[in-house]
């Protein structure tokens, strides 16, 4: 039977044979820590952290900790449902960068009583309010 020679015999010079683990091993760990993050129930955000312009942030916790999610309108308004982004029920506070009003709504349709998140305003703590859908300004 023919021995097949090693490749690292015959590319590599002595020396260096070890060499070409390392750079492999680091590329690894590299491509390891650049995969995109996920959010999850862990992740915590504060209101240091809407800083977008023209935007609806809603928290997970009471005074804008927990998780967050972002909505932005379009034209004249946007109806948003929180259901269809699995953020129903999960809303407890909300920081408003707009200069309109957004409203959250108790319904998934943006029907109803709507609860007011003033222009340029927040609210810490939405009390036993559990919000199923959103309105943004344009």
């Amino acid at each position: 039977m023919r021995k097949h020679p090693r490749t690292t015999d015959s590319t590599f010079p002595r020396g260096m044979r070890n060499l070409v683990v390392v750079p492999s091993l680091a590329a690894a760990a590299l491509f390891a820590m650049a995969s995109p993050a996920v959010a999850s129930p862990s992740s915590i955000a504060s209101a240091e952290d809407c800083t977008f312009t023209n935007t609806l942030c809603l928290y997970e916790g009471a005074n804008f900790t927990g998780e967050r999610f972002t909505v932005s309108g379009t034209g004249s308004g946007t109806c948003v449902s929180l259901v269809d982004h699995g953020w129903d029920g999960r809303v407890s506070s909300a920081i408003n960068t707009h200069s309109s009003s957004a409203a959250l709504f108790a319904n998934d349709d943006c029907a109803g009583g709507p609860y007011q998140v003033p222009g340029s305003g927040s609210v810490a703590d939405l009390g036993g309010l559990a919000p199923l859908s959103v309105w943004v300004a344009g």
